[in-house]
């Protein structure tokens, strides 16, 4: 029986060879509009892994007056046409379609970028996310978004997309829609009616200068879930309305608005959040249209596309970040390899550095864009097989083993625990988020496995042990300690984050959380205090974080900020920013503890009573094997950091083996280096072991 997945679909005429797509979305590797090279092999590659559709194009613009934020696309101008046209090849060259979304963000954006032009809305009602008042749009602002949209259009199947994505998600056209943003009292205010009519208007002009050349579709809102916004049943309204226009080719619908931080964190899920939550609202537009219906919220595993699929709810299934996470995964499929795809976690890496205005990258494949230095699949290497020993079994020590193993050498790894995994074993400990988000461990250990690693758990080794077996090559992926010596006094007193989720210590009464890391790990211990979110009292902690930071999770953006507000707040958190933890003491009673901070600002210090002290302070490298190797290493110990960045070979690995006395070449990866996080020890060791 054919998987539901892999069944071709004719959509609208468009033969596509599967119901898989990839949904458009803006990783930021553009710097002047047009597609850059490190763009088009991330899209390449999914198209060379089996992909149906590929959509491009997150939010391009296609006025002057919607500036891109995030490196998108710009149909504002001919110079999209002929790079454009030529990724269009590179896709096709695949067997892939490729569309593109168009838009105009409307007060979705910021006055102070780009052109430095006024944002336009419906009405001058400010937007949360982006915090500039617009320009209520005038007649003469609509026709030129309409003629915009137009030659956008024309662009754009000059290029030989296959189809455009009108955009309807907290942009201009929705905006419109929305009881919360237009207050207009003229002809594109007041009834539904009214609020859809630039929409048509811009559909009808699209169509136009499609001339037949492309398919015309758009991605629409769900529900703004909102107090006063757009419902379920009133979005589900408009599907049917713009669907009974016959001037669409397909639907994709989406979830709720992206105008606030909830909103986004809620429109693209993080890990420990449910499975696909808006595939309901997706499956009632499709009982009542006849339109194709499309659908991308938090699908991130094979079961559940095919339930999405399957079920009827919808016609094609946007597995998104799941592509991030693995780009091959529909070759897999097919190959009946399902077992071997790697599975995203929602660890939301990718879109929460796109918040803090850096590149998307994924944080378990080091390849997703990076293909043009970092190749997705590992090829066997040509030259003579060699003995590589790497000691550790974290996420860096499995990525070593495995990309050597699967280069053809012969590999060893020690762990000196009795389980692989290394801190992601202990922060799956933490709470439901960070067990799914560890899970990315559990394709590095069935690749190890699978490549023929010789694993051997419960083996501290030193020198001896190491040098036993006559390496070519040692990698030390040690990782690092707990690091508390950034205290005045009081060290010996404090917990640290591994020593609560590892069981070590149980603290209950008024306890301390000094969060000196920012991202999630500290966050995610007071998640495990509290309970995972239950009131305060019922996990035996009432829990005050401190932070020097401006603000409590200072390095999360969406949707992991939200995410973890939510809990802070639903948990009765105190949370005490620009205050760094100095000295800890022993009570004058001796029930208990004094923990002294001090205002970063003012420099004036405060006392805490409190039970407990848990400190989130990043690790310190566990140094000392590679310091012992070090001298009888051919290298020293030394990575040429020029070739590591490049992704070529490491000058020591020329001349290994062949009866030189010259020693192993020697280095090390992950935390034993500093104090990093685990997209960095990953692509630490991938990058130095692929050209082994």
């Amino acid at each position: 029986m054919t998987d539901p997945l892999l069944e071709p679909f004719d959509l609208a005429g468009l033969r596509l060879r599967n119901r898989v797509f990839s949904s458009s979305h803006s990783p930021g590797y553009n710097d002047d509009g047009t597609p850059s090279d490190r763009y088009v092999r991330y899209h390449e590659e999914k198209a060379l892994g089996g992909i149906g559709l590929t959509m491009i194009g997150g939010s391009s613009n296609v006025s002057i007056d919607s500036a891109s934020l995030w490196g998108q696309l710009s149909f504002a101008t001919d110079a999209i046409v002929d790079p454009l046209a030529a990724m269009v090849d590179r896709i096709h060259g695949h067997g892939a379609a490729i569309m593109c979304q168009l838009t105009h963000m409307g007060r979705r954006n910021v006055s102070n970028d780009g052109d430095w032009l006024p944002t336009i809305a419906p009405s001058p009602v400010r937007e949360p996310m982006h915090r500039f008042w617009p320009k209520q749009a005038e007649p003469a602002d609509l026709r030129r978004v309409v003629a915009d949209f137009a030659a956008a259009a024309r662009r754009a199947a000059d290029a030989g997309l296959d189809g455009v994505e009108l955009l309807a998600t907290s942009h201009l056209l929705d905006q419109f829609w929305s009881p919360l943003v237009n207050r207009r009292t003229d002809g594109y205010g007041g009834s539904l009616d009214n609020r859809l009519r630039l929409t048509l208007e811009v559909l009808e002009a699209v169509r136009a200068a499609a001339d037949g050349r492309m398919l015309v579709g758009l991605r629409m809102l769900g529900t703004e879930d909102r107090l006063g916004g757009l419902t379920e049943d009133d979005c589900c309204a408009i599907a049917v309305r713009l669907a009974d226009t016959g001037m669409l080719d397909f639907l994709n619908v989406a979830g709720p608005a992206l105008a606030t931080d909830d909103g986004l964190a809620k429109a693209i899920p993080p890990a420990g959040t449910p499975l696909a939550p808006y595939l309901p609202v997706a499956a009632a537009v499709r009982s009542a249209t006849d339109v194709a219906i499309l659908h991308a919220t938090r699908v991130t595993d094979v079961a559940t596309a095919r339930h999405a699929v399957e079920s009827g709810a919808v016609d094609l299934v946007g597995m998104t970040r799941a592509h991030l996470a693995d780009p091959h995964l529909v070759a897999k499929l097919a190959r009946g390899e399902a077992d071997r795809i790697r599975t995203c976690v929602g660890a939301s890496l990718c879109i929460n550095r796109l918040h803090l205005g850096l590149d998307s990258v994924c944080i378990q494949n080091p390849a997703t864009g990076r293909e043009a230095t970092v190749p997705q699949l590992v090829v066997r290497s040509e030259g003579p097989r060699r003995r590589v020993v790497v000691v550790g079994g974290g996420p860096a020590g499995l990525e070593a083993a495995r990309v050597a193993a699967e280069r053809g050498h012969d590999v060893v790894l020690f762990e000196a625990q009795d389980r692989l995994g290394g801190q992601l074993a202990l922060m799956a400990r933490a709470a439901e988020r960070q067990r799914e988000v560890a899970g990315l461990v559990d394709w590095l250990v069935d690749e190890v496995v699978r490549s023929g690693v010789d694993v051997r758990l419960s083996t501290p080794v030193g020198t001896d042990e190491v040098w036993a077996e006559s390496p070519d090559v040692v990698v030390v992926a040690t990782g690092g300690w707990p690091d508390t010596g950034f205290l005045d006094a009081g060290a010996e007193l404090v917990h640290t984050s591994w020593d609560v989720l590892g069981g070590h210590a149980r603290p209950t009464g008024r306890v301390l959380v000094y969060d000196d890391h920012g991202a999630e790990r500290g966050l995610a211990v007071v998640e495990h205090l509290v309970g995972n979110g239950n009131p305060p009292g019922d996990a035996g902690c009432a829990v005050e974080v401190v932070t020097p930071d401006r603000h409590v999770g200072l390095d999360l953006a969406t949707p992991l900020g939200p995410e973890y507000l939510r809990m802070l707040y639903g948990a009765g958190v105190a949370m005490t920013p620009d205050h760094r933890l100095v000295r800890v003491e022993a009570a004058d009673d001796g029930t208990g503890l004094r923990a002294v901070l001090r205002n970063d600002y003012t420099r004036v210090e405060v006392e805490r009573s409190v039970n407990a002290v848990v400190v989130e302070h990043g690790v310190v490298p566990d140094e000392d094997l590679f310091a012992a190797l070090r001298p009888d290493s051919s290298n020293d110990g030394v990575t040429d950091l020029a070739a590591l960045a490049a992704g070529t070979a490491q000058p020591a690995f020329a001349g290994l083996g062949g009866g030189s006395d010259a020693g192993p070449a020697l280095f090390r990866v992950g935390d034993c280096i500093a104090s990093r996080d685990v997209a960095s020890a990953l692509l630490d060791a991938r990058r130095l072991l692929q050209h082994l």
